[in-house]
């Protein structure tokens, strides 16, 4: 499959990157149920919105908040990840580096953590009326952002998928840094990234409009994503109001335009 030199939208890169996880197998489970796509919003949205138009899987998003150093908020300490419909709690991740040892011994980590777990909270007010993500054990999960950078936010979500006992885990995106991705692999079943350039910058850099993804937006195409969800057999769903209805492969990485 040849790549455009830059994608013109997320959009656009959902549906390279949905044909690529459609080739690969990714339409149905091996028990007949569709998979379940967790977008990182919101840029990951319109991405996993593509995604799971084109495996017919159930769309949803996954609420991941950075844990930001005191007075320096872009230095990542870890990263809180919010439970799912099936019973596991918020997931916290650690950096294992001086910084965050320091915030753990002071505290500021924990009070960093509260802040992002209310912030979890009001966006689940926003996307799914305080309902959590729909639960994640026994499903083929396929996790889906706009791009991997450091891969810390990612690799969070991952850490929860695994955790809530997803019977897969897959990390899926349009575009990532090689060191990035390289984290993903001991936490994900597969990796699938369509461009890994050996300049990497920023993801941004890859696409026509970065243009930031409002939450109108995403509210907008999960709605529409709902409307025409495949049934589900033993599992919840995101519903059409914004709620939740009831309810091993090595990473795969390719240097070259596509991953095979």
């Amino acid at each position: 499959m040849s790549l455009p030199p830059c994608f013109a939208n997320r959009r656009e890169a959902g549906q390279y990157l949905g044909r690529h996880l459609a080739a690969l197998g990714y339409s149905r489970s091996h028990d007949g149920d569709p998979a379940l796509v967790l977008a990182l919003p919101r840029g990951g949205v319109p991405v996993a919105y593509e995604v799971a138009r084109m495996l017919d899987a159930t769309l949803d998003v996954l609420l991941v908040r950075k844990i930001g150093a005191p007075g320096y908020p872009e230095l990542a300490l870890g990263a809180v990840v919010e439970g799912d419909a099936g019973g596991s709690g918020p997931h916290t991740v650690v950096n294992d580096d001086p910084w965050a040892r320091r915030a753990l011994e002071s505290g500021a980590f924990d009070a960093e953590r509260g802040r992002q777990l209310g912030e979890i909270c009001r966006r689940q007010q926003r996307y799914r009326q305080g309902h959590p993500v729909t639960a994640m054990a026994g499903r083929r999960v396929i996790v889906v952002d706009d791009g991997v950078a450091t891969g810390a936010t990612m690799r969070a979500a991952l850490d929860a998928v695994r955790m809530a006992g997803a019977a897969e885990v897959v990390a899926a995106v349009p575009v990532g840094s090689v060191d990035g991705l390289d984290t993903l692999r001991a936490v994900a079943d597969r990796v699938v990234c369509l461009n890994i350039p050996e300049n990497f910058g920023a993801v941004g850099a890859f696409y026509l409009d970065f243009t930031q993804t409002s939450d109108d937006e995403a509210l907008s195409l999960l709605r529409e994503a709902a409307a025409v969800a495949p049934p589900l057999a033993t599992h919840g769903a995101w519903s059409r109001n914004g709620g939740v209805s009831g309810g091993g492969e090595s990473g795969h990485l390719s240097n070259g335009p596509a991953a095979h």
